[in-house]
């Protein structure tokens, strides 16, 4: 029996490729990963937990559990979700007519959606506060309505909004460019109006992007400094928020406090991520094609 009547009936056996990759190999970048989280993320993140055991179990509630830093954490929080969520019907909106219209001065504007990246959190404070106060250009026609802009909840949450908004257009946007108009197309000339194509069709596979985007806007706002001191009035238990309450107790002198408020903050800020993570999955699998 020759050799190849031997093999007949038997499904060859291909040789194996040798891969190739232009990146460096799984050990060297595990291990870059691994030192880059550890000094950047992981040993900062421990340093707090350290600090803080530095109180006793006694003075450690008696820091966080205080009436004034509760009204701060419950202010950073409900201000930062309503402006993550008011970020998304915006952020939405802007990135559809920055994608799917041509009109001049798109580029521009387009460029402009950056800004608050560049922009230093003094800066933008300064700059919000002198235009929502109630001789601002904006504020003299909110405050005769009964809007007060500046020194209060709402002047909070102008200021997340502005430093969040880009997050939300530079998270939909691509999305948006990679979406094939094809399907929508179909969907017209089966007889489906605009608003049934747009929320059975083209919305769905939005969602992940979108609880992403509101996912770092809000991560941001909760730990928004800069932006909001000028603007907020800095008032306890009205307009005081939690990352002014750690800087005056780091001017006092008391760090062992401020970490404790740090750290609850981290730990509550971690849950509330987790869970919007873990939703952004469980939806990126209903939309995922199988």
């Amino acid at each position: 029996m020759t050799t190849q009547s031997a093999h007949l009936g038997r499904s060859p056996i291909k040789p194996r490729k040798a891969s190739y990759s232009v990146l460096p190999g799984f050990r060297f970048t595990l291990g870059y990963t691994l030192i880059y989280m550890s000094l950047l993320v992981l040993i900062p993140l421990s340093a707090i937990v350290l600090k803080s055991s530095e109180l006793t179990w006694g003075e450690f509630w008696s820091t966080v559990l205080d009436d004034r830093v509760i009204a701060a954490y419950r202010i950073s929080f409900i201000v930062s979700c309503a402006a993550g969520l008011l970020n998304v019907c915006f952020g939405l909106i802007v990135a559809w007519v920055l994608v799917r219209y041509s009109f001049p001065g798109k580029r521009w504007i387009d460029g402009l959606i950056d800004l608050p990246f560049a922009l230093p959190t003094a800066v933008a404070g300064i700059a919000l506060t002198s235009i929502y106060a109630e001789n601002g250009w904006i504020g003299q026609l909110l405050y005769p309505l009964g809007i007060q802009s500046a020194y209060s909840q709402v002047g909070i949450m102008i200021a997340l909004t502005f430093i969040g908004f880009p997050f939300v257009v530079r998270t939909v946007q691509p999305i948006l460019e990679q979406w094939s108009t094809e399907v929508e197309e179909a969907a017209a000339t089966l007889g489906a109006k605009r608003w049934a194509v747009f929320s059975r069709i083209i919305f769905p596979e939005l969602i992940p992007p979108l609880l992403t985007g509101f996912a770092l806007a809000f991560a941001r706002g909760i730990g928004e400094y800069g932006s909001v001191v000028f603007i907020s009035g800095n008032m306890p238990y009205k307009t005081e928020i939690a990352p002014l309450l750690i800087m005056t107790k780091l001017e006092q002198y008391e760090y062992a406090a401020a970490t404790a408020i740090a750290l609850v903050l981290l730990v509550i800020s971690f849950v509330l991520l987790f869970i919007i993570n873990f939703i952004q999955w469980r939806m990126g699998r209903r939309v995922m094609p199988h």
